[in-house]
């Protein structure tokens, strides 16, 4: 094992335990090129890392790309593994801002991350190793199972999502429970694909619930993926993220945040995330050792994330108008979710095709079909229709964030409709099992 590697598993101490194989090996090269390169900072003449300038020492910039971008050159430099540190910065501001609750709660700078995927993979290489268990409801983002069972070999167990209404805190305490190792709880609200946020009972039941198993003497990573993060529609919801509440909540639960622009601020292809990290009693050198066993994986997968979006996100938080704007688009996608609720209780005879699960937030809902496969459902969907939809867990999910609100009235009779014709014409198929394979 590296040098780097073993002081910073020596700096985390017992916090070293939450870490898989992988993430004990893994290191930021302080020594190596970056390291000698930021020692070279200051010096009259820097010949030590590998971008081009012009004589006056301005980024060497062709014309055909600098005249599409107004912002200043720099922008096209490279931005570091750890993220510019004005963003980082920044971010972090934000977060304390948008999340109250954090206050005087001890947590890592940010490290940006090739959004919020990238910030995922990370994790799984970080902390999720064969012989741990990846704990996740079974109405989940079929990426998770990609990142972390296909591409690490992480066991993945779920649990039922909902029970009465309400998340299954149940069902996820006996999840993390059974069986034995270290336990990944992947808690992402809003959810995808429900469109649902834990409300404040569920809420203090959920984090009651991993106090007790943590108590119990099983060590959690509990990972927040809050990528539709501040989308919540409704009152009695837990707007806030979860992360303060599990950052000093047992020596035995390690806390990952998981955010970014992308779905927050409406720049799906501007592809800046963050991570961050904090566990009960962290000291400051401990959690910049987490950062650094970020950054290094960061390093060693895509060496930085694109300096243009960070430059362009700084330049959007700095604007002026960036809160009304994004109040205005919020009010959009709200506008969409109060129609939808109009219109499925305007129309009780949808309950004979469909039955919506619970939603209140983000960006999408989903319907249960009624005596008809879900997957049936959504090819004759399209096929008689031209309405493109997901099926995901047996259920039929629907992005209201790229349907216009006009629209959406025609969406739900057209649903409606075609189950109806599915079933008329002897379409009683087996529902798909909500809990996949």
């Amino acid at each position: 094992m590296n040098k780097l590697a073993i002081a910073l598993n020596r700096t985390l101490g017992p916090a070293a335990g939450f870490l898989s194989e992988a993430g004990r090996r893994m290191y930021f090269p302080y020594e190596g090129i970056l390291g000698q390169g930021g020692e070279a900072k200051g010096c009259d003449v820097n010949a030590t890392i590998g971008m081009a300038f012009e004589e006056d020492s301005s980024p060497l910039v062709m014309k055909c790309f600098g005249r599409n971008l107004s912002l200043d050159k720099r922008a096209f430099l490279y931005a570091g593994s750890f993220g510019l540190p004005a963003l980082r910065a920044h971010w972090k501001e934000m977060e304390l801002k948008k999340n109250r609750s954090l206050a005087g709660v001890e947590f890592s700078v940010p490290v940006v991350t090739n959004a919020l995927t990238h910030g995922l993979r990370i994790t799984a290489e970080l902390f999720a190793g064969r012989n741990d268990e990846l704990v996740v409801p079974d109405l989940f983002w079929d990426n998770y199972e990609l990142i972390f069972r296909e591409a690490v070999g992480c066991r993945v167990r779920h649990f039922n999502t909902f029970r009465r209404g309400a998340f299954d805190v149940g069902a996820m305490k006996s999840a993390l429970e059974s069986g034995g190792g270290k336990k990944i709880l992947l808690l992402n609200f809003p959810n995808n694909p429900t469109g649902y946020t834990a409300t404040f009972d569920d809420s203090k039941k959920i984090v009651a619930a991993v106090k007790a198993v943590a108590a119990a003497g099983r060590r959690v990573v509990v990972v927040l993926d809050d990528a539709y993060f501040g989308l919540v529609y409704e009152k009695g919801v837990h707007a806030e993220s979860l992360f303060a509440e599990f950052a000093s909540l047992d020596g035995n639960v390690l806390a990952v945040k998981l955010d970014g622009t992308t779905k927050e601020d409406y720049v799906w292809g501007l592809r800046v995330g963050f991570i961050s990290f904090a566990f009960k009693g962290a000291t400051a050198e401990q959690l910049r050792a987490l950062e650094a066993k970020a950054a290094g994986n960061v390093r060693s997968s895509i060496s930085n994330a694109s300096s243009v979006g960070q430059h362009l996100a700084l330049a959007a938080y700095a604007d002026p108008g960036y809160k009304a704007q994004k109040r205005e688009k919020f009010q959009v996608l709200k506008g969409r979710y109060l129609e939808i609720k109009r219109i499925l209780g305007s129309h009780p005879e949808y309950a004979r095709a469909f039955e919506p699960m619970p939603f209140n937030s983000g960006y999408f809902m989903c319907v249960k079909p009624r005596g008809v496969d879900a997957e049936t459902l959504r090819r004759h969907l399209m096929a008689k229709y031209s309405i493109g939809t997901i099926e995901l867990c047996g259920l039929i999910r629907i992005a209201f964030s790229a349907v216009p609100k006009r629209r959406l009235e025609g969406l739900f009779a057209d649903i409606a409709a075609a189950v109806e014709e599915l079933r008329s014409a002897g379409g009683h198929e087996k529902t798909k099992k909500a809990k996949p394979k």
